[in-house]
């Protein structure tokens, strides 16, 4: 008797959601009376209360209003129209707008009954608008994100600051460096500045990007390797801005018609200080000014910590402990090679060695290592540096990079004479930097008798272990992505990035990803026989050695990273 006098009075949404038995009656009428009481709309009710998982509120909710529904978990919010992220309206309406394809936008919202959301987005954005339904909690977080890093940037400048900034140049080259010369000791700029740089360090970034375009200035950060955008000041404050970092840097502020190096050195505390390497490029409409951030605690970590599996820091670990012979460390710019070689100098560094290394420039500095930064424009090269070390009775010699091949020769007769030497390449896997070395000249008898180990490796953002989820593959795209018929008979469990307050899109820092080869007799028995790098990869097949792609799904496999992440850096 109880159903059909309550039935009547439950609004369509709850209706539904009992006639699905995803709620009981009676709960469903006490949260409809709740609702009108507290003036929220239901959704939003019911979804705070947990009643009804998300996901299947958002299904029901969508079946009955008529709305498509989008998933915002492999959403990245990179892509959200930041022309149109009007924060006003955001937090008004509790929508934010996702996309924009051809002249239509689109937002999303967690409440079906808002029809104020897309006439008012209409009306600041003059587009066609269509709303979206996602589940609450994931537009929470998403709005979090993309409100913060809009505004993360500007809040301790305050109003009266940027009014004081934003101060028009004039169009005639000596009027503008006045005005450049001017702003590099403007109070405001120099918070502005300040602020970047120690935004950056707590996000814990690796590069600042201070870019100015036509009719926009955009500062972004490299965040686990992918860049984000995190502030746009004014774009009259471009040359001011950028003349601050010159003068901080000790770059020539009046020349801006060639690129400049400098550096800054920022004292955080008594015990830790940050270097910034930075550097100017001139383009079209400024100065674009990068500045990588240099973190000596980075090479302090510990070979635990970078994400070897056993068996491969066992190895490192025995390549380290010979007396002479090659290390090489080979993959792109950015891929952690320098973290890898200074960790293995931090083992080797004791007082009863002497060290020695040579780079392009020095982004680590390690007490107890002489370190030499390379000048081509007075002649010190990385060639020249090294003829200069092996005057000095070396134990250890780390070279930056081996560009050419006089810099190979060298260093192949040093680890051949009683030396340890740990090196680079830019190759895409171990195999083929063996046969980078011998088309560049070195005969292959040299390449056999003196490498001792080659580690390739990539960098992928690990998963955050608070927000990540597991996903359900099919076993036919399982085996596509190289999984082994056993890796699937185990119960393959591969995790995707969600996204939360205490992570950067569903990942939390970075983690290695490892080709680790030693040289074995029948390795050096296919350098002198003249193997390819195919033949090569297939011996280290053969010896049980791991391909890059190999080392990511056994990342995957342990719930480390994603199997996005894994295509993203090991996929040709």
């Amino acid at each position: 008797m109880a159903n059909t006098t309550t039935a009547p009075r439950l609004p369509g949404l709850a209706k539904r959601l009992v006639e699905a038995g995803l709620i009981a009656e009676d709960i469903a009428s006490q949260l409809v009376e709740e609702a009108q009481s507290q003036q929220t709309p239901l959704m939003t009710l019911l979804a705070s209360k947990g009643q009804v998982a998300e996901a299947r509120l958002v299904e029901a909710a969508a079946e009955e209003f008529g709305l498509p529904v989008f998933d915002l978990g492999s959403f990245d919010a990179e892509l959200l129209p930041k022309d149109h992220l009007n924060e006003k309206l955001i937090q008004k309406h509790h929508a934010l707008p996702l996309m924009a394809r051809g002249n239509r936008l689109y937002i999303g919202v967690s409440d079906p009954t808002n029809l104020g959301a897309t006439d008012e987005f209409k009306f600041a954005t003059g587009m066609p608008v269509e709303a979206v339904l996602v589940e609450p909690h994931k537009l929470d977080r998403l709005i979090d994100t993309a409100l913060s890093a809009a505004s993360s940037l500007m809040d301790d400048l305050g109003d009266d600051g940027l009014d004081g900034l934003a101060i028009e140049s004039g169009g005639e080259d000596d009027k503008e460096s006045s005005d450049t010369a001017e702003g590099a000791d403007d109070a405001p700029v120099v918070r502005f500045v300040n602020k970047v740089l120690m935004d950056a360090i707590n996000r814990k970034a690796s590069d600042i990007h201070l870019e100015p375009f036509e009719k926009d200035f955009r500062v972004r950060f490299r965040i686990d390797g992918v860049l984000h955008e995190v502030a746009h000041p004014p774009n009259s404050l471009a040359p001011r801005i950028t003349a601050r970092v010159k003068v901080m840097s000790r770059m020539d502020i009046a020349e801006r018609r060639v690129p400049q190096d400098g550096r800054i050195k920022l004292k955080l505390s008594r015990t830790r200080a940050i270097d910034f390497r930075v550097s100017s490029l001139p383009t079209l409409y400024g100065e674009k000014i990068v500045m990588r951030i240099l973190d000596p605690s980075s090479a302090a970590m510990g070979i635990d910590q970078l994400g070897y599996e056993e068996h491969q820091k066992e190895a490192y670990l025995k390549a380290l402990s010979r007396p002479y012979g090659m290390i090489l460390v080979t993959g792109p710019t950015g891929s952690g090679k320098t973290v890898s070689l200074y960790t293995g100098l931090g083992i080797l560094n004791t007082a009863d060695r002497n060290i020695s290394t040579a780079e392009d420039p020095s982004e680590i500095n390690m007490p107890g290592v002489n370190q030499v930064n390379i000048n081509p424009k007075v002649g010190l090269t990385f060639a020249s540096a090294l003829r200069a070390f092996l005057r000095q009775d070396p134990d250890v010699i780390m070279v930056g990079e081996i560009r050419d091949l006089e810099t190979a020769e060298i260093s192949i007769k040093a680890a051949q004479t009683g030396h340890l030497v740990l090196s680079t390449l830019h190759t895409n896997d171990a195999p083929q930097t063996l046969t980078r070395l011998a088309n560049m000249g070195v005969p292959p008898y040299n390449i056999a008798s003196s490498i001792l180990l080659i580690i390739a490796q990539r960098l992928a953002r690990r998963l955050c272990p608070n927000c990540k989820e597991p996903e359900k593959l099919p076993e036919e795209a399982l085996r596509k992505e190289g999984f082994t018929d056993a890796d699937i008979q185990n119960g393959v469990v591969s995790y995707r990035a969600v996204g939360c307050d205490q992570c950067t899109n569903g990942y939390k820092g970075r983690l290695g990803i490892y080709q680790v080869m030693p040289i074995s007799d029948d390795m050096q028995r296919g350098i002198l026989e003249g193997y390819n790098s195919m033949q090569l990869a297939e011996q280290a097949e053969k010896e049980g050695i791991e391909d890059l792609r190999r080392a990511g799904l056994v990342k995957v496999m342990a719930g480390l990273t994603s199997l996005e992440e894994v295509n993203r850096v090991t996929k040709d």
